[in-house]
Order: C-alpha cells, then sequence, then structure tokens
C-alpha cells in the first residue's frame, strides 16, 4: 500500500463521480443528490486524510518537483482545498438539477481538476522520489483508515495556509 497511489486513486473516483453527474438528466433530483452527496463526502474527506498524512510529510522530506519548493507546493494544495469546500458550499446552495447548480458543479470539477492535475505533477511526483516506501506504507495505511472511517464525509473547515506550513515545517 503506498499513498500516493491512494490518493491517485481517489482522484480516479473523484473525475468518475464528477462524469456521472454530467450523465444524469436534470430532472432527476434524486440520482443528483445522491451522487453529489458521495462526491462531497469524498472530496472534503480526501483534502482532510491528505492534510493530516500527506502534507506534513512532504514539507519535511520533499525536495520540491516540477521546479518548486515542498512548502510552496503546500501552500498552494491547502489554498486549492480551501476553494474546493468554497466551491462545493456553492453546490449545496442551489437546486439539484437546476442551470446555477450544474454551473456549481462545474465550478467544483474545475477547481478540483486543476488542483489534481498540480498535485499529481508535483506533490505527488515528489513524494514518490524522495520517500521510501515504508514510510509511503505507513501513512497509506492512516490515509485508507482515516479515509474509510469517514466515508459519509467529515466538516469542512477552510485552513490558513501559512499557519498550516508553519506548524508543520
Amino acid at each position: 500500500m503506498d499513498i500516493t497511489q491512494l490518493i491517485a486513486d481517489d482522484h480516479t473516483e473523484q473525475r468518475r463521480l464528477f462524469a456521472l453527474i454530467e450523465q444524469i438528466a436534470p430532472d432527476d433530483g434524486e440520482a443528483l443528490r445522491s451522487v453529489w452527496a458521495r462526491l462531497s463526502a469524498l472530496l472534503e474527506t480526501h483534502a482532510r486524510a491528505e492534510e493530516l498524512f500527506f502534507y506534513p510529510d512532504l514539507l519535511k522530506l520533499g525536495r520540491g518537483a516540477d521546479g518548486e519548493d515542498p512548502k510552496d507546493e503546500t501552500k498552494d494544495a491547502i489554498k486549492d482545498h480551501n476553494e474546493i469546500r468554497d466551491a462545493v458550499a456553492k453546490v449545496d446552495e442551489e437546486e439539484p438539477g437546476s442551470d446555477k447548480w450544474f454551473e456549481a458543479i462545474a465550478a467544483a470539477n474545475k477547481a478540483n481538476s486543476d488542483h489534481m492535475a498540480e498535485e499529481e505533477r508535483q506533490g505527488l511526483t515528489d513524494f514518490r522520489r524522495h520517500v521510501d516506501l515504508e514510510l509511503r506504507h505507513k501513512l497509506g495505511v492512516q490515509f485508507i483508515a482515516f479515509d474509510t472511517k469517514h466515508v459519509t464525509g467529515v466538516e469542512p473547515v477552510d485552513l490558513d495556509v501559512d499557519r498550516y506550513v508553519k506548524e508543520y515545517s
């Protein structure tokens, strides 16, 4: 088990759920609500698990990937998590199936997709290159235990980016 693979697997599931929403008829509010409930819970649980088990060690052990320092990678990722949380909250303000709801879904998808692409190119690459498999396994166990324990989600809380990096550096 490798935390970087678990994170990548979650990314695949997030992409799949966004794609499923796009294929549900706007007048099927029950299906839209159900898929969105699972996706929004996954987005928050995934972000929180990364904040607890991935980024603290990236700050300590990473050396930077894609020309970016681990502190900058982490600050950007935590900022992205906050933006995704805000986008999720906007989806929840709208009636499922409405034009505004689908616009909010598209904004959440974009924020999340941009974050995942950057994380896959930077943080995950950095971690694979500079952190041994034993630690990646240990963190993977913690990550999946948290993820499965909180399958219905966790309370979304925006984090102070600078305080986060200072605390874990």
